[in-house]
């Protein structure tokens, strides 16, 4: 057994990372993290590009209710987490067709989800640690098992967005002339609500239910100011968010404290960057045409 010994954060970032890389527990948390980056930067780039944040945001807290109620019964959190977003997803799309109708169906759903998790809280008395967890992300606690069931969703994720990605894109852009032209919007937006659950329940596991927008929708939001191409946007969301979650497990590692709190200050600090960067170069187009007009 290798004995790794805990130092303290020095000047020496690769000394630094070769000690953090001793743990096979940070091991472990780096590649989770990694997965779930990848797929929060992809899934959210259509979540944004389709305004449907609050989707993100009301699966996570219905998964919440599915992992409170596992946690009762005895079993894995996760597998609650994915099948409470997973029929809350089905819920959602029977109720509502069309992406742009959706706020209504989605609050009823979100609210009938959040007195359920609410029960199940009073019910359980031990549930503290578990319930915090779950609320705010806890991704030192992923265990091999689950980084092989991420790595499963990982590609069965990034495989039907590949397969889809045409007419979910063109769906998502304008959904009057995609109706117009006879595309399936009740099976693309099906399937695409079931992808976000699924993709939802993973990024969870490192942001927690309440900071899921940190993860799931600031990179995508931040990459649309930065590129207006689909596939350079995604790609730069990706990146984004691969970013903020190493550096967020890096500091996490050294400072002893939460991973999403690092996260959601990354990438928000980012997206406020890139809007001023985006805001001044703005400015500076509007004075010079009216220079030239002048």
């Amino acid at each position: 057994m290798t004995y790794c010994p805990i130092n303290p954060l020095s000047p020496n970032i690769f000394a630094d990372l070769q000690n953090m890389g001793c743990f096979e527990f940070m091991r472990t948390e780096f590649v989770a993290g990694t997965l779930i980056a990848i797929i929060a930067g992809v899934i959210g780039y259509f979540v944004v590009l389709r305004r449907s944040a609050f989707v993100a945001h009301a699966y996570s807290e219905i998964g919440f209710a599915g992992a409170a109620g596992a946690i009762l019964v005895g079993i894995a959190p996760l597998a609650g987490l994915l099948l409470g977003s997973i029929l809350g997803g089905v819920a959602i799309a029977l109720l509502g067709r069309r992406a742009t109708y959706r706020d209504t169906q989605i609050g009823i759903v979100l609210a009938f989800a959040l007195g359920l998790g609410l029960l199940f809280i009073s019910l359980y008395s031990a549930f503290d640690t578990a319930a915090i967890s779950i609320l705010f992300g806890e991704i030192e606690g992923v265990s091999v098992a689950e980084v092989y069931l991420t790595i499963v969703a990982c590609v069965g994720i990034l495989a039907i967005t590949g397969l889809l990605y045409r007419p979910l894109l063109f769906v998502s852009l304008d959904e009057d002339v995609a109706e117009a032209k006879g595309m399936p919007m009740f099976l693309l937006g099906t399937i695409f609500m079931l992808v976000v659950a699924v993709a939802v329940s993973f990024a969870v596991q490192v942001t927690g239910v309440l900071l899921i927008f940190s993860l799931m929708v600031t990179p995508a939001a931040t990459a649309q100011y930065i590129s207006k191409k689909a596939r350079s946007s995604i790609a730069v969301s990706v990146v984004i968010a691969l970013f903020a979650t190493w550096i967020g497990i890096f500091f996490s590692f050294y400072t002893n404290s939460p991973v999403s709190f690092f996260i959601t200050a990354i990438v928000f600090s980012l997206y406020i960057i890139v809007r001023l960067i985006d805001w001044s170069l703005f400015r500076r187009v509007t004075r010079n045409v009216g220079i030239n007009r002048g």
